[in-house]
């Protein structure tokens, strides 16, 4: 899954039976247990025969169920997965027996399951259970729902289904965790007109002469339930072959020609994965399926043959889309289409090792964009990627990779910044420890042996450990069984016979816990002097000596493969600044990165950082020079409320950015780097944020000359100035916007302008923008992105509105999101009356065992605080120096 908005809260499960979690394991510990399930045990299905009739005008459904199961241990009542579900019936058949209906059944809405229980005992053998229930279609992306959408013949809806992570029970009564694999045999009633799409090919369609048709898909490899995959709509479908296999892309009627990119950037793809993964993509086709809309919880969903994915993150669309966006779409290809080996023809166990599935697949799609596209030079973006990870695992409220995880709310709080950029950036360390080839040789063993399977952390890691030669279990264990960030402290460097000599200690990496006593962790580093050779060590037991060729300025974390922190002496620190622009642009990043976390926690002069920024030349990265950008807008938006100190720490950051800016220029150079463009818009988004009035006049000018002159807008960086006019707009621009909001026809367009309603930094705008929102104008999806757009600049005003009308919202935000999505709303806020605030609706709102977000939020209210009160005194001070 490819989530919208990356960050969340992680998990791993203890079973409701008694059955012990690895990650409740002591580190080193290799525990081996059944599979976690809420069911009993003793009875399991093979294959599931689906026939579903849905109604999307009555958002109902009819649905009729023959599913073939195991008993394994004598039993009176069969009980599985049920959520809002009406039976009819249910009956069990038995070769050789006569039928056998359920007494009753019995619903369970908390636990969200069926009790089937009968008459006479059943004995072990193979029943088919055949059962005649119906259930509802909802407005939001969870279980079979509904997506409205304009179209030129008028309001149309389509129908889809989103199951990830325990929501296949909404539509079939079934053994809804990944254990319990099975094969699915489905066939759908819909109108005539309409396609109907699936994990696998239509085998049959058969007319039924009243308006209807019935479309039979052949039977699935076996699979988990949150894998199946469903939809319905006036579609039209593209192909290409390759390897094989019969790619595919689905689009609403009319939108094909956006899907073009994906459909040519999918094919080399499949074949690098094919030839990665050493096992051939299994399936006859893969198709990646567009929708209308979108959801707070995810942006793509990766269901065996038929990957999910909301239209802005698949369709280019000349009007608006960016290199940014192109990119965007290609990583988010690259995700999804990992998924079809790891997740789906492997499946993690259970929900506590989520990160076998999402970890792997966010570092599959930073390698393969890297290899494959070589170009956007994306392979920097690592240091992006652990510090996301960072920033949640450096708090008092992160926990461990694998977690124990005991119910669905739980599951769904999983999906976060800990499992998918720790996740990422942990294989990412290993594989440098062990070597490339090494760790691929141990990934394709793991694909061979558990094809079709489920798995643990250690069934990788054994196959790794096998084929590198090297302890690699002891050290995955360090870092997935134990949450936190490792700081290596890096001593003075003594140089004698061309070799340098330093010792690296090993603590604890906090923002909010300065005295936690550290945790203790075998960490592979990587160090160099500039020009030599990087040499490696472990550091184990929390020290190490390393001897480093040459006797320059000793630079730790060479290549920033590593997951940990590293904090230099002043005297190692000064060495190291000094060569700053010669260092390789990555490294320039983690430098820049360490040094600002390391300030702003009070491990370092936060002068540092704003030392390095303004000695950073113009022809620096683009990347580099991004990161810059974004922590200067970072810093800037830490002032709000104390305009006078913000006033000044802006002319500090434009004066630093406009040089570049001026240099980059708004209109695109004959043949300049894809990089040069998303700087660009880096650059315009930053200083506008920031207040320069060069740039915001300039946003202006373009917005009111485009009637008139298309190339005023054009469309790389027409949701960039559109950012800008929004962010700055007085009513008469505001209503503007909203004007040309109703009259868009084109969802990503028209989503785009309301999202720009919600974006101002006037709070009697933001407040109308948040009235609207709960209006039936801008759509249901539309609504929670407009009260979190709000948020970016007014979180009190969001989070305070959002509680007024808590009905309303709930009603627009996805089920599996509402623990998440109300305590983000307040987590930019830095005022102390919040922490009672998000505390209070945690204790009314939400179950004991699902407050991580809510917990997570209050932690960075009151790290905000600090940094306002403990920080930004100190950058006011350094201010006051240099600007004499």
């Amino acid at each position: 899954m490819h989530r919208k908005l990356i960050s969340s809260a992680v998990l791993t499960l203890i079973a409701l039976a008694g059955v012990p979690a690895a990650a409740a394991a002591a580190p080193g510990a290799a525990v081996r247990a059944e599979a976690t399930t809420q069911l009993p045990r003793g009875v399991s299905p093979s294959h599931y025969q689906l026939s579903i009739t849905p109604d999307a005008r009555a958002a109902s459904f009819s649905a009729k169920a023959a599913i073939t199961l195991t008993v394994s241990e004598p039993t009176a009542t069969i009980t599985l997965h049920a959520n809002e579900l009406r039976f009819a019936g249910a009956v069990l058949q038995a070769a050789g027996q006569p039928d056998q209906a359920a007494s009753a059944i019995t619903l369970d809405a908390a636990a969200q399951t069926a009790t089937l229980r009968f008459a006479r005992p059943l004995a072990k053998g193979r029943y088919i259970l055949a059962l005649d229930y119906s259930g509802k279609i909802r407005s939001q992306a969870t279980g079979l729902f509904s997506l409205d959408y304009d179209s030129a013949e008028g309001s149309k809806r389509a129908l889809y289904t989103q199951f990830e992570n325990s929501d296949a029970r909404a539509m079939i009564p079934c053994w809804d965790e990944p254990a319990y694999k099975a094969t699915f045999a489905l066939d759908v009633t819909v109108p005539s007109g309409e396609m109907a799409v699936g994990n696998m090919p239509a085998t049959g369609s058969t007319e039924l002469g009243d308006g209807r048709k019935r479309v039979q898909f052949a039977t699935t490899p076996k699979m988990s339930t949150y894998l199946l995959f469903l939809a319905v709509g006036d579609f039209e479908r593209a192909t290409a072959m390759v390897d094989g296999t019969e790619l595919g892309v689905v689009t609403k009627r009319g939108a094909l020609p956006q899907a073009r990119y994906a459909l040519d950037e999918s094919q080399a793809l499949l074949r690098e994965f094919n030839n990665y993964f050493g096992v051939r993509y299994p399936l006859p086709k893969l198709d990646n399926i567009a929708a209308p809309g979108r959801s707070q919880f995810f942006g793509a969903m990766e269901n065996w043959g038929a990957i999910f994915t909301f239209e802005y993150a698949l369709l280019v669309d000349p009007r608006i889309s960016t290199q940014s966006d192109k990119q965007g779409i290609y990583m988010t290809l690259a995700h999804e289409m990992a998924h079809q080996w790891f997740g789906d023809l492997v499946t993690m166990r259970w929900w506590d090792n989520l990160w076998l599935n999402e970890g792997f697949a966010s570092w599959m799609e930073a390698r393969t964009t890297e290899r494959l596209h070589p170009e956007w030079n994306t392979h920097i973006g690592a240091v992006g990627a652990r510090e996301s990870a960072f920033a949640s695992d450096a708090l008092q409220t992160t926990h461990p990779i694998v977690q124990p995880i005991a119910t669905v709310e739980q599951a769904s709080q999983a999906f976060d910044n800990i499992t998918y950029q720790k996740g990422e950036a942990v294989i990412r360390m290993l594989e440098a420890y062990v070597g490339a080839d090494a760790w691929r040789q141990g990934v394709r063993a793991y694909m061979r042996q558990h094809a079709y399977g489920n798995t643990v952390s250690d069934d990788l890691w054994r196959h790794v450990e096998r084929a590198a030669g090297k302890p690699v279990t002891a050290i995955a264990h360090d870092f997935t069984l134990r949450a936190g960030v490792p700081l290596i402290r890096v001593g003075d460097a003594v140089c004698s016979g061309g070799q340098s000599r330093l010792t690296l200690t090993q603590g604890e990496f906090s923002k909010d816990r300065p005295d936690k006593k550290p945790g203790a962790w075998r960490v592979p580093v990587l160090a160099q002097t500039p020009g030599k050779v990087a040499v490696r060590a472990l550091v184990s037991g929390g020290k190490a000596s390393i001897s480093v060729p040459g006797c320059g300025p000793v630079l730790v974390n060479a290549g920033q493969s590593g997951y940990y922190r590293t904090l230099y002496t002043p005297r190692s620190f000064a060495a190291v600044a000094a060569g700053f622009a010669a260092l390789a642009p990555i490294d320039q990043l983690g430098v820049l990165s360490d040094t600002y976390a390391l300030g702003m926690a009070g491990l370092q002069p936060t002068s540092d950082f704003l030392e390095l920024a303004r000695a950073t030349p113009l022809d620096a990265d683009t990347q580099v020079w991004g990161k810059i950008a974004a922590i200067l807008r970072s810093l800037h938006d830490n002032y709000q409320g104390e305009p006078q100190r913000q006033q000044k720490f802006a002319a500090f950051a434009i004066a630093r950015l406009a040089p570049l800016m001026a240099k980059t220029g708004w209109t695109p150079r004959a043949s300049e780097p894809d990089t040069v463009a998303n700087l660009r818009a880096e650059l315009i988004a930053a200083l506008g944020r920031l207040g320069d009035p060069a740039v915001i006049a300039e946003a202006r000018r373009r917005y009111a000359a485009q009637a008139g002159d298309p190339a005023a807008m054009p469309a790389a960086l027409r949701r960039t100035i559109l950012g800008v006019v929004a962010q700055n707009a007085d009513s008469a621009t505001w209503e503007s916007l909203h004007a040309a909001a109703l009259s868009e026809k084109t969802p990503l367009v028209r989503n785009h302008l309301y999202d720009m309603l919600a974006y101002s930094k006037d709070g009697a705008l933001a407040q109308r923008a948040l009235e609207l929102a709960l209006t039936d104008e801008p759509g249901l999806t539309n609504s929670p992105a407009m009260i979190n757009m709000v948020a970016a600049h007014h979180p009190d005003l969001a989070f305070d509105f959002a509680l007024a009308h808590l009905p309303q919202v709930n009603a627009r935000v996805d089920s599996n999101s509402r623990s998440r999505y109300f305590p983000r709303l307040a987590s930019g806020s830095a005022d102390p009356a919040m922490i009672a605030k998000v505390n209070a609706y945690a204790s009314s709102h939400l179950p004991a065992d699902a407050r991580a977000d809510a917990a997570t939020s209050v932690a960075n209210i009151k790290y905000r605080i600090k940094l306002r009160k403990e920080r930004l005194p100190t950058i006011d001070a350094w201010l006051a120096r240099t600007q004499q």
